[in-house]
């Protein structure tokens, strides 16, 4: 029988976010062609009116902003206690302006665009797949495909410059430091992320070690394609409802064979009819009626973004506030008290734990009478591993000054 992971290793990030930032306030940048639904969805998501017209470059400067992310758990807490203050999750969302071919060699409004998206932390790539003469096609016709390939070839490009530069920096380095040599790590993983980039591969497909990926965030950290992406395929009204489109499988092959990930259908002209019944509920409950069961893709957009960036959030709930505070998966019991203060952390003595679905389960009031009395009230100190969805209360004692 094999050994059991400890929890350092379960909790260790996979995949994408292997390379990324370590921090709470994380951002998804929205990217893709131009008019290919993306301000428009920005809009759709955190409920704002940037600009979204029919033309090309319409974005120039990157639009910010956030939106709450949906969890059943999180309302049901704040119905439970109904408290006067009450904070859900967010998810930072920036607003890209649209790439073209040749963006890496400063087409468009290339190069600033590219500066941008290396900006933010993970990447939602909207895919144009609806027919409709009114809204211009940078290339004059729609081909899912063709767009991917030429997204991912430019960003590969741009990381490729990336590499050469931060290469030529290390071997100016060496050379003005005695005695000092390239490691074999070093020349090993940029021959292997070169060879990649070469390919039109993201560096984030890799297979690489540990020593590895700490070389890539040390001396490449600005790389694009090592962030996590959602492919968003945006459909027409028609299309989406009945949840059939020509392109949709070609797309989905085109992810598989290029590093995977996750792809959700949905449709701005769908979801903004929905938007424009937000203050009618008969209206509201007419259109969904009508739209053979569809329902919105925006939460499970919000909901697969969060995920992407390795990001999980814990509760705090009383009487007056229900709060989620987000943290990095993997994160201990002191550094998540620190989120909420660095007194909580500086003086942290232990964490009162109880799991979501273990209070959901077994508490009839507000009272945790009934989780103690399950023994499902845990207490726990600086080694705890913190689960998304916990439910805690930190015990501290800052009496004492910190050290200077």
């Amino acid at each position: 029988m094999p050994p059991k992971a400890d929890a350092k290793s379960a909790n260790e990030p996979k995949g994408a976010a292997r390379f990324g930032r370590v921090r709470n306030s994380l951002k998804m940048g929205i990217v893709g062609l131009p008019n290919v639904g993306k301000s428009s969805l920005f809009n759709l998501l955190t409920e704002q009116n940037i600009a979204a017209e029919n033309y090309p470059f319409c974005t120039i400067d990157p639009n910010e902003s956030r939106c709450a992310v949906p969890d059943e758990r999180y309302d049901w807490l704040c119905d439970l206690w109904k408290p006067p203050s009450m904070y859900p999750a967010y998810l930072h969302v920036t607003d890209i302006a649209g790439l073209v071919r040749g963006a890496a060699e400063g087409a468009g409004l290339g190069n600033a665009f590219l500066s941008h998206i290396s900006a933010v932390d993970g990447i939602f790539h909207v895919v144009r797949a609806f027919d409709n003469d009114e809204v211009v096609h940078v290339d004059d016709s729609v081909d899912p495909i063709r767009d991917l390939e030429t997204i991912q070839m430019e960003l590969c490009k741009k990381d490729l410059e990336f590499v050469s530069k931060a290469e030529e920096k290390e071997l100016r380095d060496v050379k003005k430091s005695q005695g000092m040599k390239i490691s074999l790590v070093f020349t090993s993983t940029f021959e292997k992320v070169k060879a990649m980039l070469q390919e039109n591969k993201p560096v984030r497909c890799g297979e690489f070690n540990s020593k590895e990926v700490e070389l890539i965030r040390e001396k490449l950290d600005n790389l694009i394609t090592t962030k996590p992406v959602v492919y968003l395929v945006n459909l027409s009204a028609s299309d989406f409802m009945r949840k059939k489109n020509k392109w949709l499988a070609k797309i989905h092959n085109w992810v598989q064979e290029h590093g995977g990930g996750v792809l959700i259908p949905f449709s701005v002209e769908w979801e903004s009819r929905l938007w424009f019944t937000r203050d009618d509920p008969d209206g509201r409950k007419a259109f969904l009626d009508g739209s053979s069961g569809a329902v919105s893709a925006l939460p499970k957009m919000v909901v697969q973004g969060f995920k992407e960036l390795n990001l999980i959030y814990f509760f705090t709930a009383g009487e007056t506030e229900v709060r989620c505070w987000t943290i990095q998966r993997g994160t201990l019991a002191p550094q998540a008290a620190g989120v909420i203060h660095s007194d909580f952390e500086r003086g942290f003595i232990k964490a009162e734990v109880v799991a979501y679905d273990d209070f959901r389960a077994l508490a009839t009031s507000k009272s945790m009478m009934e989780v103690k009395a399950a023994g499902k009230y845990r207490q726990e100190g600086k080694s705890y591993v913190v689960e998304d969805g916990d439910i805690i209360h930190f015990q501290f004692n800052v009496t004492a000054s910190g050290k200077k």
